[in-house]
């Protein structure tokens, strides 16, 4: 083996190193390459991701915002039936109490009718009616129940008039049968039978209440009718003028509580009058008392006034004798006495007493 054989055999191992080098470079760029298109396909799959993500997020924001408002419309439309079906509650127990009212409107005008469908029990509601507007205009003083007469008779009410014209009765019974068979009436001539059927019975109550209730000497000249319906009322004043025109002649006067109520209220007024007239008389009798202490009083101020100017003069001629006092004494006051050795003893002067010789 010649000297290049090392030489050689360096060489072919460094281009074998060299290859083996070469390689690997490749593969390391091979695996290089690889990598980063893993790198890119991660990123792209990452950024896909992402992109997906996102426009999930943005369709879940959407419905909730969609959710929400629905919720929201939902809570209002909610609150609404609430509170339309409160006010429906309301109006509910509003036509409720009203049916309840109609109820007892009924009932009560069904008693009413069985009340005045009863003489006894018309005639009990007609004096509860009495007594009722009675009370409630006149003082105790001016009115009496259930008075019996002179005569025997009892009266429901009896007003005290001063005379005249006097005590007045009401009565407060009144015929109603006639009346409901004129309602009742269905042709012209039920009609006029039961007209005249009513007119008749007013009449004989009218008589009956001119012989029990007025008696002279003792009430009033006239009485009062009551009728506690204002339908009978303006029926009788209505259809009946001339049984009313009779009543006037045989001075019982019909009234019901509306014109009941306006005659009390004159009485009261001429009730007032009357007490007005007597405290008026009093009233005079008082300042005629009064009128007489006056001129005792002034009598006695007098006296005193003249008892007041003779202290006065008395007290002038006081200050009178005080001034000349106070003079004399100023007078004496200045006098001065020089006493001398040869001077004689003077006997002091003898002093006069004030009144005897003058003042």
């Amino acid at each position: 083996m010649d000297m290049d054989s090392p030489s050689v055999i360096i060489a072919a191992v460094a281009l074998a190193a060299l290859a083996a080098v070469l390689v690997l470079l490749a593969g390391l760029r091979a695996e290089q390459k690889r990598s980063r298109e893993t790198a890119e396909k991660l990123a792209r799959e990452l950024t896909q991701a992402q992109a997906g993500l996102a426009g999930r997020f943005r369709q879940l924001s959407d419905s909730h915002i969609a959710s929400q408002t629905q919720l929201t419309r939902s809570i209002e439309n909610t609150e609404k039936t609430g509170k339309t079906m409160s006010e429906i509650q309301q109006r509910l127990a509003v036509i409720d109490r009203a049916q309840k009212s109609l109820v007892e409107l009924s009932e009560q005008v069904v008693g009413l009718q069985d009340i005045l469908s009863n003489r006894q029990a018309r005639g009990a509601f007609g004096e509860i009616q009495l007594n009722d507007l009675v009370k409630s205009i006149l003082p105790p003083s001016a009115r009496d129940f259930q008075v019996t007469l002179s005569n025997g008779k009892r009266a429901d009410c009896l007003i005290r008039l001063p005379n005249p014209p006097g005590p007045i009765v009401i009565d407060s019974k009144f015929p109603l049968e006639s009346y409901h068979a004129l309602r009742a009436a269905n042709d012209d001539r039920e009609t006029k039978a039961a007209l005249r059927a009513f007119g008749t019975d007013i009449m004989n109550h009218v008589r009956q209440i001119a012989d029990k209730y007025v008696i002279p000497g003792e009430t009033a000249e006239s009485a009062l009718m009551f009728l506690p319906s204002e339908a009978v009322y303006a029926e009788l004043h209505a259809s009946l003028p001339d049984i009313v025109e009779k009543s006037y002649r045989a001075r019982v006067w019909i009234v019901s509580p509306t014109t009941l109520m306006a005659t009390l209220n004159t009485v009261r007024a001429v009730l007032k009058d009357v007490q007005m007239r007597e405290q008026a008389g009093r009233i005079q009798v008082e300042v005629e008392k009064m009128f007489e202490d006056i001129r005792r009083l002034d009598d006695r101020v007098g006296k005193l006034q003249r008892h007041f100017n003779q202290a006065e003069d008395d007290m002038r001629q006081i200050r009178i004798s005080t001034d000349k006092v106070t003079k004399r004494t100023e007078t004496i006051s200045e006098v001065r006495f020089e006493e001398s050795p040869h001077a004689e003893k003077i006997a002091p002067p003898i002093q006069k007493v004030e009144g005897e010789g003058g003042e």
